[in-house]
């Protein structure tokens, strides 16, 4: 089976993260993952991932940038990655205010993080929902997104 670190952090945030439960220490969650037949560099690179994701819990996020009207120019490299449905998703959820300018950049910079070369809706969506559960003061955010994802199985934009 071929696994690739979204697979490991959907792992990680459906039994860990996303848990009220005490957390089990790296080198234990390690464990579990080699056991469950995760490769050690996927793990390791997902471990990395998700301490790159912490560290944008630092992140200005004041009210005035945060209402800032801004207009979001993807790179040649995003656009590759990034299908315009995925980019469309994402500024979607900026304009009904879902996302911040910042939170917006770390969804960005965290989808481009993932090992994948292209990224499809379902793991913008996912990646949103792990971004928003980081971010302080996202709270009302993040239930938005998980009411979307979890209520509307289908997903559908119209």
């Amino acid at each position: 089976m071929k696994e690739n670190v979204f697979d490991v952090l959907m792992y990680l945030f459906e039994n860990y993260l996303y848990d009220d439960e005490p957390q089990p220490d790296r080198d234990s969650l390690e464990g579990e993952l080699f056991e469950a037949g995760f490769h050690p560099g996927e793990v390791r690179r997902a471990f990395a991932w998700l301490d790159e994701l912490g560290e944008s819990r630092e992140l200005p996020g004041g009210a005035a940038l945060n209402r800032s009207m801004s207009l979001r120019l993807f790179s040649d490299r995003e656009a590759g990655k990034l299908d315009l449905e995925s980019r469309g998703f994402v500024i979607f959820l900026e304009q009904i205010g879902v996302l911040t300018p910042v939170s917006r950049e770390v969804i960005i910079d965290r989808l481009m993080a993932l090992d994948d070369d292209d990224v499809d809706l379902d793991q913008v969506k996912w990646v949103t929902l792990m971004v928003l559960f980081n971010q302080p003061g996202q709270e009302e955010a993040f239930a938005w997104m998980e009411n979307y994802l979890f209520d509307n199985p289908m997903h559908l934009i119209h």
